[in-house]
């Protein structure tokens, strides 16, 4: 079979004839893929970045987490995969299947997943998300970003204010749900300034960050209490693509009711994936079929994957390979 392969971390991934996987046990079914989404997640964990990250086989790996495929009476369903999903073939877990329904496309069953594991989860199981919360979402205007402000707003979100780079993306983020926009370009005190403003006259509940680092400080400072009875605000940090690391001050921690946590492979339980797959799953699918929940994908051809592995997509969109 044909599959894209990793000899080595950072290395480009090739377009290589590769043994079909081998069924290892009765959990496990052989199925034929049809789409694949490329992620930050599978570029770090070829990269050896990912804290989940192996180092490659000898011979090789096939990279690719999980992605639409056909079971063997011709079901179209999304699945996590045991083995490597960039390939003609690969092993699934019967457990960890969700059907796709016929008015969805390959690519958006594919891409759509990724996605809302990073936005529901955070918002549903770490945040805990009530009707009439006010969200604040730092980094909004990546893939990710955009399906989390739709969900806030289905899930009862009051008030969902985004912050970002790109202008364009933040005026689109308006037509997605999203009620206030924020410049991480400008300079700091006004981007504080901006923010603590909104604090002050609806409370900020909940704040999902996927950018971190000198953004997350700042948001920090403006939250801070100074001794009065403050509301509760859950922070839930889930991706750091403007670094790893902050400074944070014990008095962020002492005056204020703020509860700081994480959303990522390792913080769920197996309950809550169970939920995942079970009712978040197929409820998004069900809204994306309605045209309720909206994204873009740009679709390439898996014998092209090595030119593309580096391809920078236009903003908010992610990158599917078709097969």
């Amino acid at each position: 079979m044909k599959a894209a392969v990793i000899y080595q971390k950072g290395g480009l991934p090739q377009y290589i004839d590769f043994p079909e996987p081998a069924v290892q046990n009765d959990d496990e079914v052989l199925v034929t893929v049809k789409a694949v989404a490329i992620k930050h997640f599978d570029k770090g964990v070829a990269a050896g970045s990912h804290y989940s990250s192996e180092a490659p086989k000898d011979n090789g790996r096939i990279i690719g987490g999980d992605g639409v495929c056909l079971l063997a009476d011709g079901t179209r369903v999304y699945a996590i995969g045991v083995s490597g999903m960039l390939a003609q073939k690969a092993t699934i877990r019967k457990g960890y299947t969700v059907p796709v329904p016929n008015g969805l496309d390959d690519a958006t069953a594919a891409a759509l997943p990724n996605g809302v594991m990073g936005a529901a989860m955070g918002l549903k199981f770490k945040a805990d998300i009530q009707p009439g919360d006010v969200v604040l979402i730092n980094g909004a205007t990546g893939f990710t970003g955009r399906i989390a402000v739709q969900i806030a707003k289905y899930y009862g979100a009051k008030k969902v204010i985004v912050t970002g780079r790109n202008q364009q993306s933040l005026d689109d983020l308006l037509l997605l749900g999203a009620d206030e926009i924020i410049s991480v370009l400008q300079d700091d005190e006004s981007f504080k300034a901006q923010i603590t403003a909104i604090h002050q006259t609806t409370p900020i509940d909940i704040i999902i960050d996927y950018l971190w680092s000198h953004t997350a400080e700042m948001i920090l400072a403006c939250i801070k209490g100074d001794g009065s009875f403050t509301n509760k605000i859950r922070y839930v940090s889930i991706g750091s693509m403007g670094g790893d690391l902050i400074q944070l001050s014990a008095a962020n921690l002492r005056s204020v009711n703020l509860q700081l946590t994480g959303s990522g492979l390792g913080s769920w339980s197996k309950q809550q994936v169970g939920q995942l797959i079970s009712e978040i799953l197929p409820e998004m699918f069900r809204l994306a079929t309605q045209g309720a929940l909206k994204i873009e994908t740009t679709q390439v051809k898996l014998q092209d994957i090595a030119e593309l592995w580096n391809l920078d997509v236009p903003g908010g969109q992610r990158l599917v390979v078709i097969i």
